[in-house]
């Protein structure tokens, strides 16, 4: 028994291992630029703040903490988002064997999420979606943690308000899954009455809330500028009454379609689709708590305001799936079905890269096609034409100056759009087209 919980104990880092080396090289080689988050997040990161005027500022601290290391290497920012993957998988696998009891299921808690694609074919572009994805695992492993505690620790209600501003300050909608835990705890409290009130529950809140003030106060000096951006996305400003009900039906059509290949997977793996749901089953309770929930309050969400929600805005929302799944339908799995699970897995975790690398290489008009290097090369020469100081900084829109900042040696800080006022306070600078460099 201890040999076989070796063996799935070394499949599961085989697998970690395989998942970060081939989605790190298959971008590596197959793109010329970094994907334009990346790069966005990269010119935020020169110029570092406690928000910007997309989001907030924790995926540009990460790049930033990466580009200190490595300098302008793409491999290295593939890489990082790879990690952010891996570790996610490992505390979803951690998870599922303290709910399961069982190694091989948790084992296939994890597999399932190779069947949505948010957790493959996407993850190359380092942005806030994947940014958020381990604070999200974090976040749901403590709560877990304090959600079994008759009396919650003081340190695991600290970890949860920690990882709760980590997510937070990737993506504001990581208040989705924070608002289903806080409901879940509510309910348990209040309403069942099966716990006691503790004032370490509030330690969470404080820990949060203390995290997020410097964001706060930017948010303050920046006139929200960071929530506009996102119920601009959203099109909640030009809703009309139809979108109430549009929106919505897309969004769930939209989610169907994304857990389709986990869905096939699912029923290779099942023998029927028998189920016994009781609401007094405590970990039952607490996977659809993070687990539909979630989703659930972001179709509210679309019905209620009319809004648009945007595919890639739902990136961590299924991490926990194939737990939840795995736990309701463990009854009917058995290993004469173990096979069929696995080709079917083998299959889409060498499908997805091979997909992206001949998407990559055959298509030649998309963003990690452009020229980010030989622009940067020739703005550089120009510049040496005419000043001997280095470019310390460039302005621009995040794609085109943000390309600069990353590829420029001199690694200029992007200092927002062109602006005659910025320019004047330069000592020396030039201008190409829209973009235009300086030094101070």
């Amino acid at each position: 028994m201890v040999l076989y919980k070796k063996q799935i104990k070394n499949i599961f880092y085989f697998f970690l291992a395989s998942h970060l080396i081939l989605w790190t090289l298959i971008p590596s080689f197959s793109n010329n630029n970094l994907p334009l988050d990346t790069i966005e997040a990269l010119a935020w990161g020169s110029n570092l703040d406690w928000g910007f005027n997309k989001h907030p500022p924790m995926s540009a601290f990460m790049v930033e903490i990466f580009y200190n290391i490595f300098g302008s290497n793409d491999w290295a920012y593939y890489l990082l988002s790879q990690l952010f993957i891996v570790f996610s998988f490992f505390i979803v696998f951690k998870l599922s064997r303290e709910i399961l009891k069982n190694d091989i299921l948790a084992l296939f808690s994890v597999f399932l999420l190779e069947g949505i694609y948010f957790y493959n074919f996407t993850t190359p572009e380092f942005n806030v979606n994947v940014c958020q994805i381990p604070f999200w695992t974090l976040t749901v492993y403590f709560s877990w943690k304090v959600f079994n505690q008759k009396v919650p620790t003081f340190k695991d209600c600290a970890l949860v308000g920690l990882f709760a501003a980590g997510g937070f300050l990737s993506k504001y909608l990581f208040v989705y899954l924070l608002i289903s835990i806080d409901l879940l705890f509510l309910y348990l409290i209040f309403i069942k009455r099966e716990r006691k009130f503790n004032f370490n529950y509030i330690l969470s809140i404080e820990v949060f809330l203390v995290l997020l003030i410097p964001h706060l106060i930017w948010l303050f000096k920046n006139d929200f500028i960071t929530i506009t951006y996102g119920l601009a996305r959203s099109g909640l400003e030009t809703s009309n009454f139809i979108d109430h009900l549009r929106y919505p039906i897309i969004f769930l059509l939209k989610q169907i379609g994304i857990i389709l290949p986990f869905i096939v997977m699912v029923v290779l793996l099942i023998k029927k689709l028998r189920y016994k749901l009781s609401f007094k089953d405590k970990n039952l309770l607490f996977l659809i708590s993070i687990n539909i929930l979630p989703i659930f309050l972001m179709l509210l969400t679309s019905m209620i305001t009319g809004s648009k929600i945007r595919t890639m805005w739902m990136t961590p929302f299924y991490l926990f799936f194939g737990t939840l799944i795995i736990y309701v339908f463990q009854k009917e799995i058995s290993k004469g079905n173990f096979k069929k699970f696995f080709v079917a897995f083998v299959f889409l975790f060498l499908l997805s890269p091979i997909t992206y690398g001949y998407i990559s290489i055959t298509k030649t008009d998309k963003r990690t096609d452009f020229p980010g290097k030989e622009i940067a090369n020739k703005v550089q020469a120009k510049w040496d034409k005419e000043f001997e100081d280095p470019i310390n900084f460039v302005l621009g829109n995040e794609w085109n100056a943000g390309n600069l900042s990353y590829h420029l040696k001199s690694r200029p800080v992007w200092d927002g759009n062109v602006d005659k006022n910025k320019l004047e306070t330069y000592n020396k600078f030039i201008c190409i087209d829209e973009i235009c460099v300086g030094n101070k």
